[in-house]
């Protein structure tokens, strides 16, 4: 009794109590007997946006620069997205700017060395239903589908330019487009349309999950009372690649985020899903044990080590988060080197 009046007291006077919040869910004690052993998170920096970065984790929550911090591949221009392809070996998509009408691929057997592997210019105006799309492709992203043993090539194109006195109607007008590839050489006849629901969307990839297909995308629309999800993460649902999808579930994040990137955890039982908050002010966490939610946020970025559940090296931009072997994990280590915090 005595020393829960201390306790008491000590909490009512804010002097020294200070309680250890749980750790998110989804980590193993023995890290042998993870199912999922080791991440890769290819980004850029807020100081050299659009060019190739490495991070590297064990548990996915806590993350550690590559190369002292410097670019990993000096050829390479666009917002990082790896996938393992048909052949075993990763290919990395990517393109110049936006305003480039080639989208750039990349292979590689061991994510240190990069060689070209093709380019592809979309026809953006032979998309059907979407012939007044601008020339602008942002943010290409690739999945390749086990089941159809086929690539799926997304990304995002406006249909109207902004202007000064509205220069949200640009980003509201984004388009998410595809196209299908056995090889990433060969490519689809047109882009088409991803999504039968006419709104805002970039930044979008896919996953398959048990039996169905997930488009995690970012609504675009500018947030008001009107459209209180607008700049959010949200999920989409699908029993088949191409759709249809879903109406897009309510947001997973708060608003002004994007480029959301998915990792399931060391046990395999939980899904991390990472979102920024920009222009590379900090990242989110939410939190989920299925795909249909729900879903709650870490907490991070603090600066405080009994609130921070989760860390990044400083100015790091938004990529894509891959699993990997740690073999593969300690190869990357040993060529480029981890810088220590």
């Amino acid at each position: 009794m005595k020393n829960l009046k201390i306790l008491t007291i000590a909490l009512l006077l804010g002097i020294g109590v200070r309680a250890q919040q749980p750790d998110p869910p989804g980590q193993v004690e023995n890290h042998g007997e993870a199912v999922n052993q080791a991440y890769l998170f290819a980004h850029m920096t807020h100081q050299d946006y659009g060019r190739l970065y490495y991070s590297v984790s064990l548990d996915g929550l806590h993350w550690s620069a590559l190369n002292n911090k410097e670019r990993v591949f000096q050829d390479y221009k666009g917002h990082p997205d790896i996938c393992k392809g048909h052949d075993g070996r990763y290919y990395i998509a990517g393109n110049t700017s936006d305003g480039s009408p080639d989208i750039n691929f990349w292979v590689s057997s061991d994510l240190i060395s990069w060689e070209k592997h093709s380019t592809y210019t979309p026809d953006l105006k032979s998309t059907p239903d979407y012939s007044y799309a601008l020339q602008r492709i942002g943010a290409p992203k690739i999945f390749f589908d086990e089941d159809s043993k086929q690539y799926v090539v997304t990304w995002h194109t406006p249909h109207k330019e902004g202007t000064k006195e509205d220069p949200e109607r640009y980003w509201a007008s984004q388009r998410t487009l595809y196209v299908l590839s056995k090889d990433l050489k060969k490519f689809s006849e047109h882009p088409s349309r991803l999504f039968d629901w006419d709104m805002g969307t970039i930044d979008v990839f896919i996953r398959k999950i048990g039996g169905n297909y997930y488009a995690v995308i970012k609504d675009e629309t500018y947030p008001t009372l009107y459209w209180t999800t607008g700049k959010t993460i949200r999920i989409s649902k699908a029993p088949a690649l191409l759709g249809p999808y879903s109406e897009p579930s309510a947001p997973i994040s708060p608003n002004f985020r994007e480029a959301p990137m998915l990792i399931p955890s060391p046990d395999d039982k939980i899904w991390y899903l990472y979102y920024e908050q920009y222009p590379g002010v900090s990242y989110g966490l939410s939190i989920a044990d299925n795909m249909n939610g729900p879903w709650y946020q870490a907490s991070g970025y603090t600066f405080h080590s009994d609130w921070d559940k989760y860390s990044f090296p400083p100015a790091v931009r938004h990529g894509c988060m891959i699993t990997i072997s740690k073999n593969e994990y300690n190869q990357l280590v040993d060529y480029f080197g981890m810088v220590k915090e």
